[in-house]
């Protein structure tokens, strides 16, 4: 490196060769550096043993690193995919990206390791004043609730439905189940949507969406600050299936010659992310597909499994989610397709 003297008159500085460190001073500073780093020696041991002051010694220690005699390697620990994370986050401009070590089309054993990598990042993320919105119809999503611990103090103000709940009996359960166990677990207010996630006609959904309690449900949606979603395939999950809420083969047919290939809250996209318009995006109750890419949002979709690897892409590719937990064979995929 250079310094800069002081030149004559008319001239400008002159650089000068800045001395390079002694061979006494090298053998200091390793000296110092195995002493603290290889053999778990204290600053203030090391001090009294070299006879030297305790505040040289964290100095030599931060020149050790400069010129290179220290060097911080991180070694990922078995199961812990921190560079595929990376990859994925700068190829689809994603905020985070976490990677489950679990593998193959087996939901029975993807979707428990999922749930329980998106608890964690729940109880590590949610810190207090969020408002949640989290879709009903989504096996992920209930394993990740069942999979969180009670908060010991309140850290979200309310867990909004934004996809409509009411259907099949047992799945309805479940769909209310999930709202109101999520409530518990962070000390928010649950508000439930009282109403089919998908109608039969574009007048129902008229008829329904004037309801008062209904309408107020839909308000609070403007106040999102965090949204929990499932990515679903074209072909409906077993839930939402057993849901009464699933497509009929007609519709089914008609979104995939428009090119569908996936969705979220029932709002379907082709392979580019591009929303697909059809007339049973009318008749849909939750959130608009505005609404789900809203920058305003921190959206967090979790899902995995080779079946739904075309709608996990085309939603990153969409920007439909901006934080993705998934499984380690469908990360592989994205990082190289």
């Amino acid at each position: 490196m250079l310094g800069m003297t002081t030149a004559s008159a008319g001239q400008g500085p002159r650089p000068v060769a800045r001395r390079q460190p002694s061979a006494d001073h090298l053998r200091l500073l390793t000296k110092v550096a195995k002493l603290y780093h290889e053999q778990g020696v204290r600053q203030p041991q090391i001090a009294a043993q070299l006879h030297i002051s305790q505040p040289r010694v964290s100095r030599l220690l931060k020149q050790a690193v400069v010129a290179g005699i220290v060097r911080t390697v991180v070694i990922p620990p078995s199961g812990v995919h921190t560079e595929l994370e990376d990859a994925i986050e700068q190829r689809y401009g994603l905020r985070e990206v976490i990677v489950v070590d679990a593998s193959g089309e087996d939901d029975a054993h993807i979707i428990p390791a999922l749930g329980a990598a998106a608890a964690v990042y729940l109880e590590t993320t949610l810190t207090g004043g969020d408002r949640i919105g989290i879709s009903s119809w989504s096996s992920t999503l209930l394993a990740t609730v069942e999979s969180m611990t009670p908060r010991p103090t309140q850290v979200a103000e309310e867990v909004v439905q934004v996809l409509g709940g009411v259907g099949n009996p047992a799945a309805q359960a479940r769909a209310a189940r999930l709202i109101g166990r999520l409530a518990d677990l962070t000390g928010a207010a649950p508000v439930l949507l009282p109403v089919p996630g998908l109608v039969g006609s574009v007048s129902a959904k008229r008829t329904l969406v004037k309801d008062a309690v209904v309408s107020e449900v839909m308000d609070a949606w403007s106040r999102l600050t965090l949204l929990l979603v499932g990515i679903g395939s074209l072909e409906p999950s077993p839930l939402l299936k057993e849901s009464g809420n699933a497509m009929t083969a007609q519709d089914q047919k008609v979104l995939r010659d428009q090119g569908a290939v996936g969705d979220i809250c029932l709002r379907f996209f082709d392979a580019d992310g591009k929303p697909v318009r059809s007339e049973l995006d009318q008749r849909v109750l939750g959130l608009s597909a505005a609404q789900v890419r809203s920058d305003d949002l921190r959206s967090v979709g979790v899902a995995g499994g080779m079946r739904k690897y075309a709608a996990i892409r085309a939603a990153l590719l969409g920007r439909w989610v901006d934080v993705l937990i998934t499984d380690r064979t469908v990360a592989e995929r994205l990082a190289t397709d």
